[in-house]
């Protein structure tokens, strides 16, 4: 019997969708060239950064927020389901200024978050270093946004690869999808490969590579992956616990001592290479904000793809064709809008209003 539903890539964002749509009683197949999780949705650095990486308000900026107000319920859910621990971190960010030009960004940065009521507080260097000794003792300020928090994104993609086999999912891995299978103006399945599989509707989850498919309509902009580098460190114990910003740059510490250090922009095709060049670059933003990371052991370190689109909008929602939809482009804010992704895709498919405003991200 052919599925209700094709994902096509199996992330965060294919799992977190198919996990929806399997409680909803829908039959789902997942479509995957690699591992579930294995490719951009592991590699992130798990930021849940709704305030601090968001650069003005609007659509996007209001996604964010509510996706962020949804974590903590999904995590306990996923947790419940898959018994893997997510690493959920109540952490904070400082985004911290290291000098007085960097300052008077960071407070323009915040005027307006002020004025909508969110929490974010304004710190002085004495107050800044009191909160996060660690910090270097030349910056100048920080601002704290104590409600951004993080996970573990590899954790994470386990837990909703594994939420979505025990609610009868199923994975197909290794395989290569080619294109959309059409039948006058709707999707009717997907070509691979290995041949035609057919379904009621189709997901497009695959990423950067997703606008990439034969056959695929006139799209209000199409996807290009965009590498970031990460350096992982190893302290222990772990010394600090905030996650902080700079103006070049991020620092994320676990509290089981790991600490990220992230990220290159580069747009140089689907390379992955990790460079000379990108772990100088990380390593020393973070000494200069951290400076105690020196004497930190180099543990690993990767790349990935983020999936970037011309308007740095997702593709989100219904596509042109019946039986089309699209859950990708969401560039550097992946993990964070995993689970309104996933309401918001379970509710179109099924024909029902999303509960957000999605026509700024319509495909």
């Amino acid at each position: 019997m052919n599925p209700d539903v094709l994902i096509v890539g199996a992330g965060v964002m294919g799992c977190a969708c198919a996990h929806r749509l399997l409680e909803a009683g829908l039959r789902v197949t997942l479509l995957e060239r690699a591992l579930p999780g294995a490719e951009s949705s592991a590699a992130a650095a798990g930021i849940l950064g709704a305030q601090s990486e968001v650069s003005g308000a609007g659509p996007f900026f209001e996604l964010c927020l509510a996706s962020r107000q949804l974590f903590p319920d999904y995590v306990r859910e996923l947790e419940s389901l898959s018994r893997i621990a997510i690493g959920h971190e109540t952490s904070g960010v400082l985004e911290v200024a290291l000098d007085p030009a960097e300052g008077r960004l960071a407070v323009g940065r915040v005027e307006w978050m002020l004025e909508r009521g969110l929490r974010v507080e304004i710190l002085d260097r004495a107050e800044a270093l009191r909160l996060e000794p660690a910090l270097a003792p030349t910056m100048v300020g920080a601002n704290y946004y104590p409600d951004d928090h993080q996970v573990d994104p590899e954790r994470l993609s386990r837990a909703l690869a594994t939420a979505v086999a025990r609610l009868g999912g199923v994975f197909l891995n290794g395989v290569q999808v080619l294109g959309l299978a059409v039948s006058g103006d709707r999707v009717v399945g997907v070509e691979t490969e290995k041949g035609r599989l057919s379904a009621g509707a189709v997901l497009i989850a695959g990423g950067a590579w997703s606008t990439r498919l034969q056959g695929l309509p006139r799209l209000r902009t199409t996807l290009k992956p965009v590498a970031g580098q990460i350096v992982q460190l190893e302290t222990r114990p772990a010394f600090f616990r905030h996650i902080v910003y700079g103006f070049k740059g991020y620092i994320v510490p676990r509290s089981d001592g790991r600490v990220l250090l992230g990220s290159t922009l580069e747009d140089r095709g689907f390379d992955k290479a990790v460079t000379c060049e990108g772990v100088h670059q990380v390593t020393g933003m973070a000494m200069a904000l951290v400076p105690a990371l020196r004497q930190a052991r180099l543990n690993q370190t990767w790349s990935g793809l983020r999936p970037a689109s011309g308007d740095n909008l997702p593709l989100l929602g219904a596509g042109p064709l019946g039986g089309l939809f699209f859950a990708t482009g969401h560039y550097r804010n992946g993990i964070l809008l995993t689970p309104i992704t996933a309401e918001v895709i379970c509710a179109l498919v099924l024909g029902r209003p999303p509960g957000v405003d999605v026509a700024p991200f319509a495909p």
